[in-house]
């Protein structure tokens, strides 16, 4: 009698303590990671950079995300661009910046991350249960030596510009090691297809997730292609993050058409040759254990449009969309 009493009782116990840890469970649901991301606002030489990176702002704050970044290519660092670096830190929450190619222009990678407030040209950090990594791309490979982009001195042969030199490479690997977190991260130059060495750095991350047994590393997010797409390679989801302001056609798009003469006068080194979207574009992703949600943002291309135009539809290898898709990635 006193064996089935006590069998009982652990029976009772077994049973309150798992209930204690469903209510538990219930009662501390897994907080996302949740983050604002745009790219190449190109914010001084468009006429409504302004009002494109406050719409971004906005749609953060509205949103509640964690966190902001951009891509690069986002403004100089003179006085007039003094009014888009106060409304990027104007945002309460956590703020990072990727260094574009556009940002070497007329700084050296030491004069913007120090005028930008970056860690450094390339550096990582936490929110939450993950580990964001931001690479950086500006480096010539003259086939001896590796040289950082400065004052517009990568203007040369594309097979010698776009690589991840040497140092960041094994920083990435011990970056990578030193986490136990998923690893998501964010370079101007696509690494699936913009970065010239980008099969070595594929690598670097694939080898990363066969080491530890699982999907360790997730998911790569890119600029500078002015597109938007996504494409996963080896188990790893590589995001093109279209521009926040237009794309890059390289032949005259009638721009008399969209802007009056002064507007033109004005901005017409970027204008002349692009195609400008209706709005500001950008993406909130959401972020948990069993994958990501990324909600993009559509417009449409100020008239004449490429149809209008008979243009094709993509620029290169790229497709010429005035948008962001939605994507969901199971991790």
């Amino acid at each position: 009698m006193k064996r089935k009493l006590s069998n009982r009782i652990r029976l009772v116990c077994t049973v309150l303590m798992m209930l204690a840890g469903f209510c538990a469970c219930q009662t501390n649901p897994e907080k996302p990671v949740r983050f604002a991301i745009a790219s190449d606002f190109h914010a001084p030489d468009i006429p409504d950079g302004e009002q494109r990176v406050a719409a971004f702002i906005q749609a953060a704050n509205d949103e509640n995300v964690d966190f902001i970044i951009e891509l690069g290519d986002f403004c100089r660092l003179d006085s007039a661009s003094q009014v888009y670096r106060d409304l990027w830190n104007s945002f309460p929450g956590g703020k990072h910046h990727v260094i574009g190619n556009h940002d070497m222009d007329r700084y050296t990678y030491k004069e913007y991350t120090q005028g930008m407030n970056m860690p450094g040209r390339y550096y990582s950090f936490d929110q939450g249960d993950f580990h964001f990594i931001v690479l950086d791309g500006n480096n010539l490979f003259d086939g001896k030596g590796y040289t950082h982009y400065a004052k517009a001195n990568y203007y040369v042969d594309a097979k010698k510009r776009a690589y991840i030199d040497p140092e960041q490479m094994e920083w990435l690997k011990k970056a990578l090691a030193a986490t136990d977190k998923r690893c998501i991260l964010f370079s101007h130059q696509s690494i699936e297809q913009a970065l010239n060495n980008g099969a070595e750095v594929r690598k670097i991350l694939e080898a990363e997730n066969e080491r530890t047994g699982f999907k360790k590393v997730v998911m790569a997010f890119g600029g500078h292609n002015h597109s938007n797409y996504s494409k996963e390679i080896n188990g790893i989801t590589y995001v093109q993050i279209n521009s926040a302001s237009y794309v890059w056609i390289g032949e005259p798009t009638q721009s008399e058409k969209r802007y009056s003469k002064e507007v033109n006068d004005r901005f017409g080194g970027i204008l002349k040759y692009s195609m400008t979207y209706t709005e500001p574009l950008y993406a909130i992703v959401t972020l948990n254990s069993n994958g990501a949600t990324l909600k993009g943002k559509n417009a449409e291309f100020m008239p004449p449009t490429p149809e209008e135009l008979n243009m094709n539809d993509s620029v290169g290898v790229f497709p010429l969309v005035s948008s962001i898709q939605d994507i969901n990635v199971k991790f």
